[in-house]
């Protein structure tokens, strides 16, 4: 038996392309739940933000009656998570630094397992960002949500689409994700380039890991970088 199902197509790029069409039918048991046969289809629920059945709402849970037409709509934006902190895997290492640029709490390693991120996202209360369907995928994962884009500036604007969270520029380390507090020159002085020394008074540490930061060369860039991120989270 078939079951006749509409994905939004905003939720395509998921789906097999022979399946990239206004309605498709999927192979229905009879028994298993809607949101098992969505995620056989290859859309994570975590990217689901609606279903109905014979255009009634129902859950992941539901199980489909013979003859009832799914519709599948995707995650409304902006989403609201309990708290805006963030996780990413180990595949998003540029945009975890631009999410600290703006102020956003961001873990990330560069050497953690599937099951070493799912733990950490649920004992910290972080939505796992990720370009991986699979661990999308993962029963145990609390809170997750899919990257859209190649390049880092495109996952940039992605994230703060879906969240719209409220920024707080130069406030974190992009290093280790701890916090910046304004430092004299006299404390870091000794631990600057004599070219530092000479060009820049402002000065900012990380309370965690003790790295100083100035506006040096690379200040306009992400000066930029902050400007575009303010215009993304304030459009209507």
């Amino acid at each position: 038996m078939d079951l006749s199902v509409r994905f939004s197509p905003d939720l395509w790029l998921f789906l097999a392309p022979r399946n990239r069409r206004p309605e498709v039918c999927l192979p229905y048991d009879g028994t298993s739940s809607l949101g098992h046969v969505i995620e056989s289809a290859g859309v994570p629920l975590t990217e689901v933000g609606g279903l109905t059945a014979a255009e009634r709402p129902v859950g992941p849970s539901y199980r489909p009656r013979p003859g009832e037409v799914v519709d599948v709509r995707p995650v409304r934006r902006p989403q609201v998570i309990p708290e805006i902190r963030f996780l990413l895997d180990v595949h998003l290492g540029t945009l975890a630094r631009r999410l600290r640029l703006v102020g956003l709490d961001t873990a990330y390693h560069n050497d953690m397992d599937d099951d070493a991120l799912i733990e950490q996202a649920g004992a910290e209360e972080r939505v796992l960002l990720t370009q991986d369907r699979g661990i999308l995928r993962r029963r145990s994962l609390r809170h997750g949500a899919y990257v859209r884009g190649a390049r880092p500036d495109d996952q940039f604007l992605d994230v703060l689409d879906r969240f719209r969270p409220p920024l707080a520029p130069w406030t974190r380390c992009t290093a280790c994700n701890g916090t910046l507090a304004p430092v004299g020159k006299a404390e870091v002085e000794d631990a600057l380039e004599p070219g530092t020394r000479r060009s820049y008074d402002a000065f900012a540490r990380c309370l965690a890991c003790g790295r100083v930061y100035w506006h040096g060369a690379h200040g306009d860039t992400l000066s930029a970088i902050v400007r575009t991120a303010a215009d993304a989270v304030s459009r209507p």
